[in-house]
């Protein structure tokens, strides 16, 4: 079997232009491709200079659950979508008034040593995960 790679993330969104802002403003996203669906509305790609993918669709019917909180639901499904970045405190200082944090920041050291983490809510209420100084265990001799 050849490589496998993670190709994208779609994400429903009720204004487009402001999930588009904020993943942009704040995660280096910018707009990859965007394709017209005629009157099902356009679904917009952003990347980011990691390579990452958000493929964006417009809602079409209101979410039939609360907004998720704390570090995201319990459920199977997704818990969160996970960002690492080198200064937690740079990025929301730099988020201002729109790092609409639900759990955190925490220290984590005690898990994985300098691991620092905080989650927020997206402009449609969906968790993410802003991570600092994570790294995978040493491999044993």
């Amino acid at each position: 079997m050849g490589t496998v790679e993670l190709a994208h993330i779609g994400l429903v969104c009720k204004n487009m232009e402001e999930t588009e802002s904020f993943y942009s403003r704040h995660f280096g996203f910018a707009r990859a491709r965007v394709i017209d669906r005629g009157d099902l509305g356009l679904i917009i790609f952003l990347k980011n200079p990691g390579g990452l993918y958000l493929e964006l669709f417009p809602a079409t019917a209101v979410a039939p659950v609360a907004t998720d909180i704390g570090d995201g639901p319990n459920w199977p499904g997704f818990k969160h979508i996970a960002f690492a970045v080198e200064n937690i405190d740079e990025v929301l200082a730099h988020m201002g008034d729109e790092a609409l944090i639900t759990q955190g920041p925490m220290d984590l050291s005690a898990m994985v040593s300098g691991w620092r983490t905080v989650w927020l809510r997206d402009p449609d209420g969906r968790i993410l995960e802003i991570s600092e100084g994570y790294a995978d265990e040493k491999a044993s001799q």
